[in-house]
């Protein structure tokens, strides 16, 4: 099938945490026939940004961030069997889920595909005219990559014939064990940019551990905290290319997932950075959220903390025994059970059941 897909960015993770799933999904999809066109906005510097280039297995079309180039690929959207409108392109959200659930073909499939579904719920909630809320009708399905029972039920309450989790995952061609790097030696590492929703928690978790432990090091990655005050323990890297990931995660004794306010809340929401990490065969410390054991066992695949003093007493006794061995079980764990081929196959089906359904329905008019 020819889908097209209109998100943030493919090509460019800067501000852009969904980058690494768009890639390791759709590519997984186009390994199975489909051919994929990528529309992203050249937004927020993130084609300055690039960490991939164009890849074979899609084709990517980069539009000025304008009203008149976003009507120019909405239009484009005729051309598709599937239509994708992502959550969260940033620049015209609006107007690009109503054009291309308007452009798309009477016998395409539309789908809405929330990568940030409690951020995305929460405004519906507010909103009674909120964009989603009108082109709910005309959606074939939602497709979210975290949230459970919680998320599926809200979304049907609003009118979804279908809301389904498809999960961040692993690209284990991607994200792997290499040799660490000096670069990223520390007892914990943290690896996030700073956001509204999750500074107060990194507060609690990373730097409440670090000042608990000033003779232990600790390690922060990612963009935004350049103005806030650290402990002296804390050495800042700001942006951490996904090309670095791999050493990013597998170097320091520990590497630590803090999932955003509003994920915590609903659960069932694992961050890309735990399969990669676990997909390295890096020791992972969590913040406690349910639905973790559908991906990885307290205790033997990831390490749980329910605060700052939690982390610190979990740092404090890791030795680098344990850590090896945390590690490679969660990576054993998640290369067989929570990969983007499985995810693909899964959203493969999906699509295949669909267009099967209208063909029988087809059938049947016509005989009839």
């Amino acid at each position: 099938m020819k889908i097209a897909f209109y998100g943030s960015s493919l090509l460019s993770s800067y501000w852009n945490g969904a980058a690494t799933y768009y890639r390791g999904m759709l590519a997984d999809l186009a390994g199975r026939g489909h051919r994929i066109t990528f529309y992203e906005p050249d937004a927020f510097d993130r084609q300055s940004h690039r960490d991939i280039d164009p890849p074979d297995w899609a084709e990517v079309q980069v539009y000025p961030a304008t009203i008149e180039a976003a009507r120019a690929v909405i239009a484009q959207a005729a051309e598709a069997d599937v239509v994708v409108k992502a959550s969260g392109v940033g620049v015209f959200d609006d107007e690009l889920l109503e054009g291309v659930v308007a452009a798309a073909r009477p016998d395409a499939i539309r789908i809405f595909w929330d990568v940030d579904a409690p951020a995305t719920l929460a405004e519906m909630r507010a909103n009674p005219d909120h964009a989603l809320h009108r082109a709910m009708p005309a959606l074939d399905f939602v497709l979210t990559y975290g949230g459970g029972p919680p998320v599926i039920a809200a979304y049907e309450g609003f009118g979804a014939r279908a809301c389904i989790p498809v999960y961040n995952a692993l690209d284990a061609e991607t994200h792997h064990p290499v040799p660490p790097d000096p670069r990223f030696s520390a007892n914990l590492a943290f690896l996030g940019n700073r956001l509204p929703d999750r500074e107060a928690r990194v507060e609690c978790f990373f730097l409440a551990a670090a000042a608990r432990l000033p003779e232990r090091s600790f390690l922060l990655g990612g963009s935004g905290w350049e103005s806030r005050g650290l402990p002296l323990n804390v050495r800042h890297l700001g942006h951490v290319s996904t090309r670095d990931h791999n050493a990013f995660n597998v170097t320091p004794r520990a590497v630590l997932n803090i999932a955003r306010d509003s994920m915590a809340a609903v659960g069932f929401s694992p961050a890309t950075r735990v399969f990669e990490a676990a997909g390295a065969g890096a020791c992972l410390i969590t913040d406690a959220w349910e639905g973790l054991g559908l991906f990885l066992k307290e205790g033997e695949e990831v390490l749980v903390a329910r605060d700052g003093r939690d982390v610190a007493d979990h740092v404090a006794a890791l030795t680098p025994e344990r850590a090896r061995a945390i590690g490679e079980a969660a990576r054993l764990r998640i290369a067989a059970e929570h990969t983007y081929a499985r995810r693909g196959a899964q959203v493969d089906a999906i699509l295949r059941d669909e267009r099967e359904r209208r063909a029988c329905g087809v059938l049947r008019r016509s005989v009839a």
